[in-house]
């Protein structure tokens, strides 16, 4: 059996949590796609981990941890992951990364600096990890391999060609300054020293370990509305952190797919810029923020706040054929009075106002294909009674206040979708499943 988690917001959903949750029942956790510029916040008996690369389930010794061949990997965050594991005492990595993994290189980095600077005013906000880049060689055929990686000659040849020719863009075209390529070459031979034992087949290891019956669960990075074709283009990443990006970037057919699971906070959330129709610019939005920590895991960023879209939510259901969804941070809206959920939207123009009645309005449910066309929606509202329990200790749906348990009914009936995990705090332990 396979499950897939993917993020159905912007990223940030708690997705490292529920991941960790279903990685106990696990055989085998892999890791589709995205880099370091992903981050997933783990809490376990108190202890927090922050993961970027290394899938959730190295918190599992016994687990067999992979890193598809979609994933662009930074050997230095990589080795960096493994030594603060250690430091936290994870001992054991039972990892394994595929073969065809592209490799982030200094270049890489030096270009998503440059180009963001490049931008000015219209920059897209990018973490500067050098994701983009690498994805930009990886569909232009120019690309690092971990195989070339491990295999010194081959890797000092092929980087010596590509990094010549980044030189002449970061130099000529920007005006950076010049890379010492022959001593990044020397360095990242050293550093594939250090992965070689890493390396392997993933896409042949998941589809055997399908085949044995084993259980699989499939680890998503980023999210629905940061996809580079279905997200808010061009404030998305460089790769599908959807259902398809699992199939593509681990190697292996839908039909190895039982289950996709997507994970939403209570609210919605984003990093960087691009429209956000919920986004609350207030007190309202302030308290959101700072009772959930939203702040970014890998870049420390402050986390823009909003309403529940139940829009953004039933997109990303089709777009990836989510079967339930994981509603996190609950306990976050403890306290208000009243809680909103977005239901359509009203594409603003001279005629139509959001202070004429809903009948009047022509309401749109489907999500925009277009960033102009998201830029003039405003948001129609559902209005519910808020909840001023501390629900951090229930172990139960039964258990939550009235209010909560009607606000949740009301996102399964506007989604028509099943909600069957609820976080109510941020250990593993404070999550319902029903």
């Amino acid at each position: 059996m396979g499950d897939v988690i993917i993020g159905a917001q912007w990223g940030d959903e708690g997705k490292g949590k529920i991941i960790d949750i279903l990685a106990a029942k696990a055989d085998v956790v892999v890791r589709s796609q995205g880099g370091n510029n992903a981050g997933h916040t783990v809490v376990s008996n108190g202890k927090t981990y922050k993961l970027h690369l290394v899938p959730s389930g190295i918190l599992y010794p016994e687990k067999l941890c992979l890193i598809g061949a979609g994933v662009v990997l930074d050997p230095k965050s990589f080795i960096g992951e493994l030594v603060q594991l250690k430091s936290q005492g994870i001992e054991k990595f039972n990892l394994l990364i595929d073969y065809r993994a592209h490799i982030v290189m200094p270049w890489h980095i030096e270009l998503d600096g440059l180009s963001e600077k490049y931008r000015g005013k219209s920059d897209i906000g990018t973490t500067k990890k050098g994701i983009g880049p690498a994805y930009t060689d990886k569909y232009e055929r120019s690309g690092l391999r971990l195989y070339d990686l491990i295999h010194p000659e081959i890797f000092r040849e092929k980087a010596k060609t590509v990094g010549e020719l980044k030189n002449r863009i970061i130099t000529e075209i920007y005006g950076g300054n010049e890379l010492d390529i022959d001593k990044i070459i020397e360095e990242y031979i050293k550093l594939g020293e250090k992965l070689k034992d890493f390396a392997d087949d993933v896409s042949y290891i998941t589809y055997e370990a399908h085949k044995a019956g084993k259980k699989i669960l499939f680890e998503g990075a980023q999210a629905t509305l940061l996809d580079i074709d279905f997200g808010t283009y061009p404030y998305v990443t460089s790769s599908h952190p959807n259902t398809g990006g699992v199939c593509t970037g681990t190697g292996i057919g839908p039909r190895c797919i039982d289950e996709v699971i997507g994970v939403v906070k209570a609210y919605t959330t984003r990093v960087g810029k691009g429209p956000f129709p919920t986004e609350l610019d207030d007190e309202i939005g302030e308290r959101i923020r700072n009772v959930g920590g939203e702040f970014g895991t890998t870049t420390g960023r402050p986390r823009r706040t909003g309403w529940f879209d139940a829009v953004i939510a039933e997109h990303s259901i089709r777009v990836n054929g989510i079967t339930a969804l994981a509603l996190n941070k609950l306990d976050t809206l403890g306290g208000l009075e009243k809680i909103k959920i977005c239901t359509g939207y009203v594409i603003s123009n001279e005629t139509q106002k959001l202070s004429e009645s809903q009948d009047e309005l022509n309401i749109c449910h489907r999500f925009p294909c277009e960033l102009e066309e998201l830029q003039k929606c405003e948001p129609v509202y559902e209005e519910l009674d808020g909840f001023a329990e501390d629900i951090s200790s229930c172990k139960t749906f039964e258990k939550l206040p009235q209010n909560c348990k009607k606000y949740i009914e009301r996102i399964e009936q506007l989604l028509k979708t099943p909600v069957k995990f609820i976080g109510v705090g941020p250990d593993r332990s404070q999550c319902i499943y029903r």
